[in-house]
């Protein structure tokens, strides 16, 4: 049975901590590095039902996608929500690690499982990484449908490629429009809009694109925009990451069990539709 500073370590060396954006607070959050870890609970966020999740089945280590702590703090005391998460993973003998922009920009990383659950053929990065030969790595990704479909149609294999949640998917643009060329980014993508119009794509698949940048983009160029759920779009990392520790582990003679997490922690809980006409 590995200790956790053996699966650490094997989870670094496929989501470098130096391939996270400056401002990011990946790796260990908690946990001690000689205990052994025999179960491995991946979600996207650190949050209570997760964590509840974790002792529930018996984990010993949590990977999640998002951070903890992305700012300083001053106490874990468990008279917040973040310090009685903390509490509730050390009581319970529970570490928690997290994979987040290192993750984004890893190859394969957060958008190619996202490309791969709508059913795009990645090509490339939206936004190549200077850093890499290869350039492989980056944010974002660019794929081609094997059989074009208008926007409506993709739309709807987007949202059926995706984990269901109360908002759905938003969709701008004319629904007839064939799309072939795709971008997507996992997570908040609004911030990529001019290198999608710079990549000359039919479509973007992101989350939370707020007002203003989609409206000036829409305006700016003629690329469909097909908004999901920010949880949504990095959910199905969670099944490559549990895959790669699994290699991980297979080669190395590891007895690790995993688990994904299929809770569904968006923080929107309903959707209430309101009559509309195009």
């Amino acid at each position: 049975m590995p200790k956790l500073s053996d699966v650490i370590t094997a989870l670094e060396e496929v989501y470098p901590p130096q391939w996270a954006e400056s401002w990011d607070a990946v790796g260990l959050v908690c946990g001690d590095p000689q205990a052994e870890v025999s179960r491995v609970l991946f979600a996207v966020d650190p949050v209570q039902a997760v964590v509840d999740e974790a002792v529930e089945w018996g984990a010993d280590l949590v990977v999640t996608h998002h951070p903890l702590y992305l700012r300083g703090t001053t106490s874990v005391a468990a008279t917040t929500f973040k310090g009685r998460v903390v509490h509730t993973l050390i009581s319970n003998g529970i570490a928690l690690h997290v994979a987040h922009t290192n993750a984004d920009h890893a190859d394969p990383g957060v958008s190619d499982a996202l490309a791969e659950a709508v059913g795009l053929r990645v090509t490339g990065p939206l936004v190549p990484d200077p850093t890499d030969p290869l350039g492989r790595r980056g944010s974002g990704r660019i794929g081609l449908l094997e059989t074009p479909l208008t926007l409506s149609a993709f739309a709807a294999q987007v949202a059926s490629g995706l984990p269901a949640t109360a908002a759905g998917v938003r969709v701008s643009g004319d629904p007839n429009r064939l799309v072939s060329r795709v971008a997507v980014c996992g997570g908040s993508g609004d911030g990529f809009l001019a290198d999608v119009r710079a990549a000359g794509v039919d479509a973007y698949v992101t989350a939370d694109l707020r007002h203003h940048p989609a409206s000036e983009a829409t305006e700016a160029a003629p690329v469909a925009l097909v908004d999901a759920a920010h949880w949504a779009t990095e959910w199905p990392w969670l099944g490559l990451a549990e895959r790669a520790l699994l290699a991980a582990a297979d080669q190395r003679g590891w007895a690790v069990e995993t688990k994904v997490s299929h809770r569904v922690t968006d923080p929107w809980t309903a959707h209430a539709p309101m009559s509309f006409t195009a």
